[in-house]
């Protein structure tokens, strides 16, 4: 797997933290770079990844799947690491050494956002994972990444059904042993992001200094 489109923008000044976006089943690049808007960071530097499998109108992550994009098991630690392995192999080439990375998704984006830091942890400055879920078997960074324990923002809707609630409360569970983690439930969403969950993101960043703290 590799991958062969990205969106970017990458002027900003080498100390200046490197947003990687990864966007969700079926969709594409152009779907999250706007709401770096919404999380204050409208300027920072970014690079939005095409997932490299179509999909109907847009691209997917994994190409197997139990149901509506969501692999399980044994085939979702296989395809998690493929994808997580393929975006890192992309970093390394497109994003200087030195220059921080946050990497943020939703749904497959959220947790390849998560997984990166368990197949890289030292490159990896935090992650933010918008209703993502957990690839349940180990990783070979596993055990480092829990001496580092970088930040994880977990956001998630407390009527999604898309996962079983055991695979939220995994993803919850793994991150506070493995990351210093903030998570958030929003009542009466489903499997998307609102807007709390985008302020929340921005204190999450603000807290972390990945963007400057804003006058509410």
């Amino acid at each position: 797997m590799k991958i062969s489109k990205a969106l970017t923008r990458l002027k900003g000044p080498q100390t200046a933290p490197v947003f990687v976006l990864l966007h969700g089943w079926g969709s594409n690049e152009y779907d999250l770079p706007d709401l770096l808007n919404y999380c204050g960071a409208g300027s920072a530097d970014y690079a939005s990844l095409q997932a490299p499998i179509a999909y109907g109108m847009g691209y997917t992550w994994f190409g197997d799947w139990a149901h509506e994009g969501v692999p399980e098991g044994e085939s979702l630690d296989r395809q998690a690491l493929e994808a997580a392995q393929a975006i890192d192999d992309w970093v390394a080439t497109n994003i200087p050494a030195d220059r921080p990375v946050v990497t943020m998704g939703f749904s497959q984006g959220g947790l390849l956002a998560c997984h990166l830091l368990r197949v890289n942890p030292k490159r990896y400055a935090a992650a933010v994972s918008c209703s993502g879920w957990l690839a349940p078997g180990p990783v070979a960074g596993d055990a480092e990444l829990a001496s580092i324990k970088p930040p994880v923002f977990y956001g998630h809707g407390a009527v999604d059904d898309i996962f079983p609630k055991s695979d939220v409360a995994a993803m919850g569970e793994f991150w506070r042993g493995h990351g210093t983690l903030t998570e958030e439930i929003y009542p009466g969403m489903a499997h998307s992001i609102n807007m709390p969950e985008m302020r929340d993101i921005q204190r999450f960043l603000e807290a972390n200094g990945f963007v400057r703290p804003q006058i509410w």
